[in-house]
């Protein structure tokens, strides 16, 4: 039995590290999207979001075909599909956004809007969930706040991209959590959801890029569907074997390679005063972590305390 209980116990230490990296090459590869969608120029912005959808769906169909997993078609009820409709509609803005602001020089602005985007988690579970705050998280909300006026100010102009990617994937998660279907399946509905649009587009536009600019073109936008549904399975697999806590510190992986991307690389301007509203930001990240730390360990002491014996 003890020979049983210690290769149990190893079987799930080696799931757990197999989860964490899986989740890290998940944030990994979301990270450096900053340096893919530049090389799709002279493609703009929403040209090279309609290929994404379609080669998405190509992508996830095959994997699907290749699994034989169609059963789960027969569970997607009206509601369901109309969240999931819902969803592909914000997930289009969040992904035309994104890649308006990478190839735009605004890699900086948009790495902002995924810190920022935990804190919009947080709002949503208070105003649609009716979740109740602990302390430290409305600290972490009202500095959140602060840095946002501060950059606003800063700016000339609120960050709009940075809100628009903060609201748009919070969005997104909030409906995906009231849908209930797993990574896959969920991108299957939402890109067969925009194709037509997404060809029509394609077929349509008067200056379409897809043929005469070479092979290397073709590749790059084809992969575009690869680049979407890789990570998306690698995150599947891991929040499968790993706790949510470790999942919320694993997700500003992605950000911060973002951030370097546009500082180091592509050179994006970081005055003083900017630096200032990205550390508040970063500063209430670390207290709704930390916080979210500790709430996750005393959830934990208090299922592992026996239950009171009634007299």
């Amino acid at each position: 039995m003890m020979a049983l209980a210690h290769y149990g116990t190893l079987t799930a230490v080696s799931d757990m590290r197999r989860g964490v990296l899986y989740g890290v090459g998940a944030y990994v590869l979301w990270g450096l999207f900053p340096l893919y969608w530049p090389l799709l120029k002279p493609a703009g912005a929403i040209e090279i979001l309609a290929h994404r959808i379609i080669w998405s769906l190509v992508v996830v169909g095959v994997i699907l075909a290749a699994r034989r997993h169609w059963r789960w078609m027969k569970d997607v009820g009206p509601g369901r599909l109309a969240l999931l409709a819902v969803a592909a509609a914000v997930i289009t803005v969040n992904w035309g956004t994104y890649i308006y602001a990478v190839n735009s020089g605004h890699t900086i602005e948009a790495a902002l809007g995924y810190f920022i985007n935990p804190l919009v988690s947080v709002l949503l579970g208070v105003f649609v969930l009716r979740e109740r705050l602990r302390p430290w998280q409305w600290v972490a909300v009202g500095i959140g706040t602060v840095a946002v006026v501060v950059l606003a100010v800063d700016y000339g102009r609120p960050p709009w991209i940075a809100i628009v990617l903060a609201c748009s994937f919070g969005t997104y998660g909030l409906l995906k959590k009231f849908a209930k279907t797993p990574s896959v399946e969920s991108l299957t509905i939402e890109t067969a959801v925009l194709l037509l649009p997404a060809l029509a587009y394609t077929i349509f536009q008067p200056h379409p890029t897809f043929t005469g600019h070479g092979a290397d073109h073709i590749a790059l936008l084809v992969g575009a569907g690869i680049v979407t549904a890789i990570p998306l399975m690698m995150f599947n697999s891991s929040a499968t074997r790993v706790p949510l806590t470790v999942i919320g510190m694993l997700q500003y992986l992605a950000p911060i390679l973002q951030f370097l991307i546009g500082l180091l690389v592509q050179h994006e301007a970081m005055p003083a005063s900017h630096w200032v509203g990205f550390l508040l930001v970063w500063a209430a990240l670390v207290i709704l972590s930390v916080d979210a730390v500790r709430a996750a360990r005393s959830n934990r002491r208090r299922a592992r305390e026996p239950e009171p014996v009634a007299a």
